[in-house]
């Protein structure tokens, strides 16, 4: 087949430079009759179809893929075999070729039977403060040198561009509101519409066309944000395409290679710094004169004020166990042992685990993300103990207590006695009443004496409870004493001079 360069040369050769047919074929070594066909048209390219398809191999075996492939077409994408289990699977049938004949008669097959048109999209336009978009991506990063596995929340504004990326590593409902949080106080402000897909932890049922049931949580996050939100189509991605884009350029930008960091915190503020700098250095798509933070700068000013921050938890009802531990995230956590057996109120946010009951905290712990771990506050424990003071000896919450110093060469210390538990529990029992830093001050001081047993600390615990200035009255200025008393024993005796008493 004759290739566009060689066409052209002949062409310049006879136009421009006078050439013959003869001279031309020789000076190229073609055909005098390739040259002549050249010549006589307009054509600047030759193709070559071929009317009938030679399968010398496949031949035999077409009925049987197009058969399979008639079977496969009402599956999902996803179910259907590729051209190469295909191919593997007429290999079991007894075919003989080459893959690439397989793959090209699958190629044209499809190409015959499709029943659905390519799908067109309509190019968007926002308003300045109109919209921003939402969505998750998952990546692979070392932190700590541990390969993990993390969720990054990306929230983008719709006109202006401007987006931040936030790592977690879940994708529940308390990692959303605290990356809207992050996102809006890194903004400034919130649009008034927020473009979601039907993520689980925002839409509770799919109703007809936009409507939607959204979680009771996330709608009290839309109230306080004074944002509406409004979920897509399901299977339409292109009704928030810049967000579906951005996470694309995000893991090609900011996560290829892999990332390392320290731990979580570090890598958020570097995906901070790096998605600013991307702002101020990336050219907007619409106004190209301008950057996207430029745009952003101007678009500013149309965002809702956020006043403070959403009280980014979510909430579910637990139970106590026996032990006083609630179950979250495959993972126990110790609450004040008042509430055992009772149904409580556990509320998760993105770093910490509170849980409440009767409208009062029982029970608060940093976020554990393993599995299957015990989280332990041994002061949650204390009455119990004060019952079974044998438990310090070999209790769970107990085993790595990290007591203030002074408390712990006090136990050392009373170890000397068989009742060395019961002494040092009863020693503890004080801290609700006396407070942590004063039991530890007792000790301090039993300590130095050289006679560091429980009596001696209750004693002094007592001394000083006694010891502490009564707590001053203001006196109003009418009732103050504009003189001084005075201690005169003679003004007694003058008033006795001066008073008789009646007689019979």
């Amino acid at each position: 087949m004759l290739t566009v360069e060689t066409i052209k040369k002949i062409r310049l050769a006879a136009h421009n430079q006078g050439k013959s047919i003869r001279q031309i074929s020789r000076d190229l070594c073609l055909s005098r009759n390739t040259v002549r066909k050249v010549l006589r048209g307009d054509e600047t390219r030759f193709e070559y179809h071929r009317e009938t398809v030679h399968r010398p191999k496949l031949g035999a075996f077409v009925e049987v893929l197009s058969a399979w492939l008639e079977a496969e077409q009402a599956l999902p994408a996803k179910q259907r075999r590729t051209a190469q289990r295909l191919y593997e699977a007429l290999q079991g049938e007894g075919y003989r070729g080459g893959y690439d004949s397989v793959r090209r008669f699958v190629k044209v097959w499809w190409q015959d039977h499709r029943t659905t048109p390519t799908d067109a999209y309509i190019p968007l336009c926002f308003e300045p403060g109109d919209a921003f978009q939402f969505d998750w991506s998952h990546e692979t990063v070392q932190l700590g040198g541990v390969t993990t596995a993390i969720k990054v929340a990306h929230i983008r504004l719709s006109h202006s561009r401007c987006f931040l990326a936030i790592a977690y590593l879940r994708e529940s409902q308390e990692m959303v509101f605290d990356a809207h949080n992050r996102a809006f106080a890194f903004f400034g402000g919130t649009c008034r519409r927020g473009l979601y897909d039907n993520m689980k932890t925002a839409v509770t049922r799919i109703l007809r066309g936009k409507e939607r049931d959204f979680n009771r949580r996330f709608e009290q996050l839309c109230s306080h944000y004074l944002f509406e939100p409004v979920a897509c189509t399901p299977a339409a991605g292109w009704e928030k395409g810049q967000i579906e884009n951005q996470v694309r350029t995000v893991r090609r930008r900011l996560f290829t290679p892999r990332r390392k960091a320290k731990d979580l915190q570090a890598l958020n503020k570097a995906l901070m710094a790096e998605c600013l700098g991307w702002a101020k250095a990336r050219a907007h798509p619409v106004f190209k004169d301008k950057t996207v933070w430029a745009v952003f700068e101007a678009e500013r000013p149309a965002l809702l004020q956020v006043q403070r921050p959403f009280d980014a938890y979510a909430e579910r009802e637990v139970r106590v166990s026996t032990t006083a531990l609630v179950s979250f995230d495959r993972n126990r956590y110790s609450v004040a042992c008042s509430a055992v057996g009772r149904t409580v109120q556990l509320r998760s946010y993105a770093e910490k685990i509170i849980v409440m009951h009767e409208g009062q905290c029982i029970g608060e712990h940093p976020r554990c993300f393993q599995r299957d771990q015990m989280i332990f506050d041994p002061w949650h424990y204390l009455p119990v103990l004060e019952r079974k003071p044998g438990a310090l000896r070999n209790g769970a919450p107990f085993r790595h207590w990290d007591l203030p110093r002074a408390l712990q060469r006090t136990l050392h210390t009373l170890k000397r006695f068989p009742d060395w538990d019961r002494q040092f529990v009863d020693i503890l029992a004080c801290v609700p009443a006396y407070g942590l830093e004063t039991v530890t001050t007792a000790c301090d001081q039993a300590l130095l004496s050289g006679s560091a047993s429980r009596d001696v600390v209750l004693n002094l615990l007592s001394r000083s409870a006694q010891e502490q200035a009564p707590e001053t009255v203001e006196t109003p200025s009418h009732l103050r004493l504009s003189e001084p008393p005075v201690a005169d024993c003679a003004r007694y005796d003058r008033f006795r001079k001066e008073v008789t008493h009646a007689t019979r």
